[in-house]
């Protein structure tokens, strides 16, 4: 029988939507490990319980049940799957995404993505940079280096309606209805491209994903690509725009100076990035499953039970973070959780942080007395996904 804690029953999808940190703080202190019933899933919401369920692969394997990924992205898809099948799904996506092969295009790649996008806002004294600026950035960086060929509003539309589908581990019909259309539309978009590269290959990642690491001659079919390509169509497209919104928002939250000295010396960027990341999580669960009958902190996890790895949550333990909820440049360094840990620690985090850096790199100096909307509250939102929806803003024009 599953243990449980009375009060749990509060919490619901709803008001993690609006704010989950209250509820992860009273889980951390009352209940670091608890079943959660509308999600059919153990929430780990400590940082030591988090990077052990991340980490031990004997015990934490790869959550091939969970309701969810498998339903929305398909299988098999590189979040679902491990051992030399999860090998080889990477074997087509990381080469690309790592460090020395981003520092050769990131740049060309972004910067005049960014360039053009402010370019829109020259005089204008206002804008929602979550529309406006940071997920059209974020969307045709991407997009580009994937070689899709798609408009930024389709990718933009389509990474929402993923997200739609993916955060609804209730279950919800109508939210699932959603992201089934977006994929029948993402499948019919992009099978005809995986078929010509599969027999015409060039330099995208696209291409990467059908060819890479595998012999000559013996390519990934489109059927074992597309879910792990639904995958960064959602993480990747939304994950480098909404973790840059997330860093603006701290920044502009401060009262003090930090804003100030970003802007006036932009190698400050990386820091604001890193502590924007571990401050709003922008991907806030990940997935395991128990590989056996186990125990964590105490509670008996029978094997096959799907474990959600609060990654938000571990962001702001106390244990390993003074005041954790301040968004803060001046903290001491550690390591945050955003990007998860172990065998799916992220492929594309450093591409993201470098995204994040351009994007502000050239934001914060091009609009001056940047400072919130006073008129437009900003509005954040999300648990499994979180990052702020508006941004309001104003400038000296």
């Amino acid at each position: 029988m599953r243990s449980t804690v009375n009060w749990i029953d509060d919490i619901t999808p709803d008001s993690l939507h609006a704010d989950p940190y209250p509820a992860y703080a009273r889980l951390r202190d009352e209940a670091p490990v608890a079943w959660l019933p509308w999600a059919n899933a153990w929430l780990v919401t400590r940082w030591d319980e988090c990077w052990t369920a991340g980490t031990d692969t004997d015990r934490f394997a790869s959550a091939a049940n969970h309701p969810t990924l498998n339903r929305v992205f398909g299988e098999p898809n590189i979040l679902a799957t491990s051992g030399d099948e999860h090998r080889d799904l990477r074997d087509g996506v990381d080469p690309l995404l790592r460090p020395r092969a981003v520092n050769g295009y990131i740049d060309d790649l972004v910067r005049p993505v960014a360039l053009e996008r402010l370019s829109a806002l020259e005089g204008r004294g206002e804008a929602e940079l979550m529309s406006e600026f940071f997920e059209p950035v974020s969307v045709r960086g991407l997009g580009d280096l994937l070689g899709l060929g798609v408009d930024d509003d389709t990718l933009r539309r389509w990474f929402h309606e993923l997200n739609v589908g993916i955060s609804s581990s209730e279950l919800d019909p109508a939210k699932l209805a959603r992201a089934d259309a977006v994929t029948t539309e993402i499948e019919e978009r992009i099978v005809p491209l995986l078929e010509r590269l599969t027999r015409e290959p060039d330099e995208s990642m696209l291409s990467h994903m059908l060819h890479g690491g595998r012999p000559e001659g013996d390519p990934r079919t489109p059927a074992q690509v597309l879910p792990s390509l639904k995958v960064i169509l959602l993480g990747g497209m939304q994950e480098p725009g909404h973790a840059a919104g997330s860093t603006m928002l701290g920044l502009l939250g401060r009262s003090d100076d930090q804003l100030a000295r970003v802007a006036a010396d932009v190698s400050l960027v990386p820091t604001a990035v890193t502590e924007g990341l571990r401050w709003i999580a922008p991907i806030g669960w990940t997935e395991r499953q128990a590989a056996c009958d186990l125990e964590l902190d105490g509670v008996s996890i029978p094997e096959g039970d799907v474990v959600e790895i609060v990654l938000s949550s571990a962001n702001r333990d106390p244990a390993r973070f003074e005041r954790p909820d301040e968004f803060d440049i001046d903290r001491p360094r550690q390591s945050h959780m955003s990007f998860g840990n172990g065998e799916h620690f992220c492929s594309g985090h450093y591409f993201s942080r470098q995204l994040e850096r351009i994007a502000l790199e050239e934001l914060l100096p091009a609009l001056p007395g940047l400072r919130l909307d006073p008129d437009r509250e900003p509005v954040v939102t999300g648990f499994a996904f979180r990052a702020p929806k508006q941004l309001y803003v104003r400038w000296d024009a």
